[in-house]
């Protein structure tokens, strides 16, 4: 072994940095962190201004760039599914969009065995020691915390629109989708401080990165976690062409929801029967390890703007200097928004306890890797189901620590699923129809008039549908069979010296983008981890609709 240390942290993604932080506050605490990717730097543009989010997500040099095996009920489409592969994770490529979830997403995870300490109000206080709100913070929200999240300004004309037009079509309006209510619309936060992406790096581990006790190795690929039998006592990473060897007395794996699983298996971590035919002796048999993946697809329903008012013309190439050099000079403009501002959560029919559908509303057309539609200027919603019974698998197909695993989401194989998406996009299309947007709208783009019949819809999102880009619940929180980590302590189930803290852990995927939950995970991970007394948990009251309607 080259070196020991107290903690590995394997990823140094999301949870990791926020991990890092934590565990490294103490000073006769040592922490190494190592990360497969590469820095964040400063000067690195495509990472820090917001509005570049369409140049690293399938960018080899910041993306794991993953691919789905062949989806069955989507014509065998292979699905994308970007991660970061950068200092920083996901949180330094995605769409900077802070939505915690529906707190009964809490409730409905504390329902099952074991997960009772995971119900809202002891996640809430979690969330509250994180958040910085620019909006200012109450009973449900918290405003000294590191994560600086700002409320979008939506002040383009289309968003005036859309809040009028959800009105019209029966829904409501609500203060903050991640205070009391989170059924309605409104203005959405996001991780952007003075125009600048406000990743988990910025927030968590650069602060800190100087101390002496923390060491961050960037292009450092783990190949396995060693063990002495049944403990884990380091791992085995590969940098600068060389194969390196740490110890430690507990390792954390913090590469997120396909990483992380790949790791344990090449590790000989999960079902023996998958395993022995690649060569690999089992040490633990964990039957749950890369099952039960879980993510949100969703489509774009786009309309036509009869007006000049959308963001579309930023797209043009001959516009795009200036707006970057403003952005340079004055971290302002086009480029200084993620162009989430504004969106909302709504129950596509009434047999659900609380909202399954999320919306995002964008004053501009355009796919999500920057493709402009065929329109001078345009508007969309981004809509898609939050809690679909689908589930998937992440399994090695290899030894080789480089080679991706299969993915698999098995998007649209249920019942439910395909239900509750030909309801979305008719709420969709609802919203999109009401006269608030008349003077607006220039027609229908996507799907376009020729989509009508369920079965139309259907097939329409089985051919566009496109990742969220929410891959969760591969190594899942529990005490039954299937589970893989233990939720009093974060440990994998029959080892010692081994824990996972990362998207992977969720049992369920949440109410929305999944950023926030993995960040509150690792916050409460981190006092589970140390010993700390938990945050005493708040008894704060939330909109439950079947108690006000």
């Amino acid at each position: 072994m080259d070196q020991s240390y107290d903690y590995i942290i394997v990823g140094g993604g999301s949870a990791g940095c926020a991990l890092a932080n934590r565990l490294s506050a103490d000073p006769k605490t040592t922490v190494l962190v190592l990360e497969a990717g590469r820095p964040d730097w400063s000067w690195d543009l495509f990472i820090h201004m917001p509005a570049a989010l369409t140049m690293v997500i399938g960018n080899r040099f910041y993306d794991w760039r993953y691919v789905s095996e062949p989806e069955p009920f989507m014509h065998d489409r292979r699905i994308t599914q970007g991660r970061g592969k950068v200092l920083g994770g996901s949180s330094s490529v995605n769409g900077m969009i802070f939505q915690r979830g529906n707190p009964m997403d809490y409730e409905r995870w504390a329902a099952d065995p074991g997960m009772s300490t995971w119900d809202y109000a002891h996640c809430l206080p979690y969330f509250r020691r994180m958040e910085n709100c620019t909006a200012g913070g109450d009973e449900w929200r918290g405003d000294d915390g590191p994560l600086h999240l700002e409320r979008g300004p939506a002040a383009n004309p289309l968003f005036d629109a859309f809040f009028g037009a959800v009105q019209e079509a029966g829904y409501p309006l609500t203060k903050d989708v991640n205070g009391f209510q989170q059924e309605g619309f409104a203005r959405f936060d996001r991780n952007i401080r003075d125009g600048r992406r406000w990743s988990a790096a910025r927030a968590y581990l650069h602060p800190v990165e100087k101390r002496p006790n923390l060491t961050v190795r960037c292009y450092s690929l783990v190949h396995r976690v060693l063990f002495d039998g049944k403990r884990a006592v380091g791992v085995e990473y590969g940098r600068g062409g060389r194969t390196h060897r740490v110890r430690a007395g507990d390792i954390i794996l913090c590469g997120g929801a396909i990483n992380t699983p790949q790791l344990l298996q090449l590790s000989g971590v999960g079902d023996p029967d998958h395993l022995r035919p690649l060569g690999i002796e089992p040490v633990h048999e964990l039957r749950g390890v890369g099952e039960n993946l879980q993510d949100h697809l969703e489509v774009y329903v786009q309309h036509a703007c009869t007006k000049p008012i959308s963001f579309n013309p930023a797209l043009k190439l001959r516009n795009r200097p200036a707006i970057g050099l403003r952005w340079l000079l004055g971290k302002s403009g086009p480029a200084a928004t993620n162009h989430f501002e504004a969106g909302g959560f709504v129950r596509s029919n009434d047999t659900v306890a609380y909202p399954n559908l999320m919306f995002h509303f964008l004053p501009i057309a355009v796919r999500y890797d920057g493709t402009p539609v065929g329109a001078e200027h345009g508007y969309q919603v981004h809509v898609g189901p939050m809690y679909s019974d689908a589930r998937g698998s992440v399994r090695i197909t290899s030894r080789d620590p480089k080679q991706h695993p299969a993915i698999r989401f098995n998007y649209l194989s249920t019942d439910q699923d395909r239900r509750e998406w030909v309801e979305a996009v008719h709420v969709a299309r609802d919203i999109l129809a009401q006269p608030a947007f008349a003077e607006f709208s220039g027609g229908e783009l996507s799907p376009g008039p020729s989509v009508r019949t369920d079965d139309e819809i259907l097939d329409w999102v089985a051919r566009d549908g496109e990742t969220a880009y929410h891959p969760s619940c591969t190594a899942r929180m529990g005490v039954d069979e299937l589970s893989v980590v233990d939720p009093a302590s974060m440990r994998v189930h029959g080892l010692t010296g081994l824990r996972v803290v990362d998207a992977s852990v969720l049992p369920y995927v949440t109410n929305g983008n999944i950023y926030a939950p993995v960040m509150m995970v690792a916050e409460k991970s981190a006092d589970l981890i140390l010993g700390n007394t938990p945050l005493a948990p708040l008894e704060t009251p939330f909109h439950r609709h079947s108690s006000s309607s």
